[in-house]
């Protein structure tokens, strides 16, 4: 049965939602139109070839950044939900499609993906298609990357990291799990070893916050990866208002505990997905914003009230931190979610170059300066982004291997 908002999509010759909102540009137009002809598996391969992780991101975008947030019945306040049926048309679709050599570009040629989260899925796709012969390394022992040992089930089913594992099985497509790049295997060997490497690994270094007692708290993603292996006690608090920390307390409420996210600023300045706070709230995660911690203390910790600031000259409005505030707030168990970076110590020992933030200077495609035949995107590119711009930071990257190999 038809979804009915494929009806109300306008056909527009300039969508908006594609080439402005959506970062992988997804032919919104034309899949619809397809979709409203019953041509789903054409409408299926469509979405495929442009983001094979179609069934993924149309599941956890934040569609009011992206596709939902530029469609052009927003000035009648009724955009279309195209979301949902991008869902149905790669659902279906992914379960089903089996990869295949679609030109014999890269034939001969092999190249090494480390990471196997979403920037290898989607590459180890396109080189395959492209001929060549693909390698994917990962420290996890399973396919998936954050959506497999990050995003929580109830968000995202763990059967779609399955169905890419069995498919790149099939296709012949090598896979080394529990296998660490600097520790197991070094990036030098790896450049030496392949035609090309694609350093896609996700972001998973956290941040610290840099008080007194905070080896006392729990990081988020190791307790998002493996939840059950941490005893949280009646009362959480969590730090932090990106998508991490969203995933993080509505986990910890699934846990049974009563769950607190403390963060610095207001909601309007909350990084995370507007979607996941209000789910949040849903679930029964409680919100305390204006909230800095200055230091972890045995059963709580120490927070200090925060106020925004407009300076005088007009500029950007600053959060200030008030003193003389200090309060004491109990917990069981502090999750803290604040950031997280990449390790870039896989290029020590390389001759790769490093700029001035200490990040690999590249190419406008991710090629590393001093590597010439290895190149990083995703987290190593952006830093902690959404699954869909990891995507469109692996196909800039690929399209550039592909023009030099």
């Amino acid at each position: 049965m038809m979804n009915d908002e494929a009806l109300r999509c306008l056909l527009c010759k300039k969508p908006k939602c594609a080439l402005q909102g959506c970062p992988v540009h997804t032919p919104v137009p034309e899949c619809m139109l397809l979709y409203r002809q019953g041509k789903l598996d054409e409408a299926g391969a469509m979405l495929f070839r442009n983001n094979p992780l179609s069934a993924v991101t149309s599941l956890v975008c934040d569609w009011k950044q992206f596709c939902y947030g530029h469609c052009v019945l927003n000035v009648k306040q009724v955009p279309v939900r195209w979301y949902e049926i991008e869902q149905e048309i790669s659902g279906e679709y992914l379960f089903k499609h089996q990869l295949q050599r679609r030109s014999t570009e890269l034939e001969g040629k092999r190249i090494a993906l480390v990471g196997a989260g979403p920037v290898g899925i989607a590459a180890a796709v396109w080189l395959y298609e492209a001929g060549a012969d693909v390698t994917l390394i990962d420290a996890n022992p399973r396919m998936g990357g954050v959506l497999r040992y990050g995003i929580p089930a109830f968000r995202l089913d763990k059967k779609y990291c399955d169905a890419f594992e069995a498919m790149f099985e099939k296709a012949g497509i090598a896979f080394k799990g529990s296998t660490e790049v600097g520790r197991d295997v070094t990036l030098a060997q790896l450049s030496a070893s392949y035609d090309a490497v694609l350093v896609g690994a996700g972001a998973e270094k956290p941040a610290t916050l840099h008080i007194p007692g905070e080896e006392k708290a729990v990081q988020a993603l190791p307790f998002l990866k493996n939840p059950s292996a941490f005893e949280l006690g009646r009362k959480v608090i969590v730090i932090g208002g990106g998508n991490v920390a969203m995933d993080a307390c509505r986990t910890a409420v699934r846990q049974g505990a009563e769950t607190w996210v403390y963060y610095r600023k207001t909601f309007e300045n909350m990084p995370a997905n507007p979607l996941e706070v209000e789910e949040a709230k849903a679930d029964g995660v409680q919100f305390r914003v204006f909230q800095a911690p200055v230091e972890v203390k045995e059963g709580g910790v120490v927070f200090r009230d925060c106020e925004n600031v407009q300076p005088e000259d007009g500029g950007r409005v600053v959060t200030r931190i008030i003193e003389g505030t200090d309060h004491f707030v109990a917990c069981d168990t502090l999750l803290t979610a604040i950031s997280e970076k990449p390790d870039f110590g896989l290029f020590q020992g390389t001759p790769a170059a490093m700029n001035e933030w200490g990040w690999p200077a590249t190419s406008e495609g991710g090629q590393v300066e001093g590597m010439g035949n290895v190149w990083v995107a995703g987290d190593f590119i952006l830093g902690p982004k959404t699954v869909v711009e990891a995507v469109a930071s692996a196909r800039t990257a690929v399209n550039e291997m592909m023009e030099k190999l």
